[in-house]
């Protein structure tokens, strides 16, 4: 029986890109997306910066990676057939729920998720650009599998009341975790604020599907 390899290029290879991911990730956290380039990154991630190119091709496929890898939506993109059929009975409505209690959630606790959505709303990059592609295809199947014959004829149309909701989630975590801001006096940051925030998810969704 052969053994696996436990060292060797292969494994330093795979080791000193998550190192790469890893600064990233600090330093968007950190330093906010102004922040990024090769020479910051390699020296976060205490390796030689022509590894970036070596194992990314760019600084820009580098980060394209960590996001594919790091955002909410995407992350799990291939295990969404499988998620949209164990929906189907009730035309999506509680996928829709916990995907946007899941968002809140992963927006509260993570800052450098908040850091991904602020850096899509300040700034244009082909990158941006392709994450958000993907995140739109996400949700085109979800909605053209899901929910679109459901509502068709209806005065109701779940595609804009998701937007609402997904937006004012995107809003409420980044102003209070920014600017320590309150939005008509609730404050995120707090279990009974968040607790609220969600029962609120669940009526406008319910409604929508009545």
């Amino acid at each position: 029986m052969t053994r696996k390899p436990t060292s060797g290029p292969i494994r330093n290879k795979e080791s000193t890109k998550q190192k790469l991911l890893a600064a990233v990730g600090k330093i968007l956290k950190n330093d906010g997306f102004t922040g990024l380039n090769v020479s910051k990154v390699a020296l976060k991630a205490e390796v030689d910066r022509k590894l970036v190119y070596d194992y990314f091709g760019s600084m820009e496929g580098l980060v394209k990676e960590y996001l594919n890898n790091s955002d909410f939506y995407t992350a799990n993109i291939d295990q969404s057939k499988e998620i949209i059929e164990q929906n189907r009975g009730d035309r999506g409505k509680d996928m829709l729920y916990h995907l946007l209690e899941d968002q809140l959630d992963s927006l509260i606790a993570n800052e450098e998720m908040r850091k991904i959505i602020s850096w899509g709303v300040c700034e244009s990059s082909k990158v941006l650009e392709e994450l958000n592609e993907r995140r739109e295809s996400l949700g085109e199947q979800f909605f053209s599998e899901l929910t679109d014959e459901y509502f068709k004829g209806k005065d109701k149309n779940i595609r804009p009341v998701a937007a609402l909701l997904i937006g004012g989630i995107y809003y409420i975590t980044l102003i209070a975790h920014t600017n320590n801001g309150l939005i008509c006096g609730v404050d995120i940051r707090k279990e009974e604020a968040q607790a609220e925030i969600k029962k609120t998810i669940k009526q406008i969704i319910e409604w929508a599907y009545l």
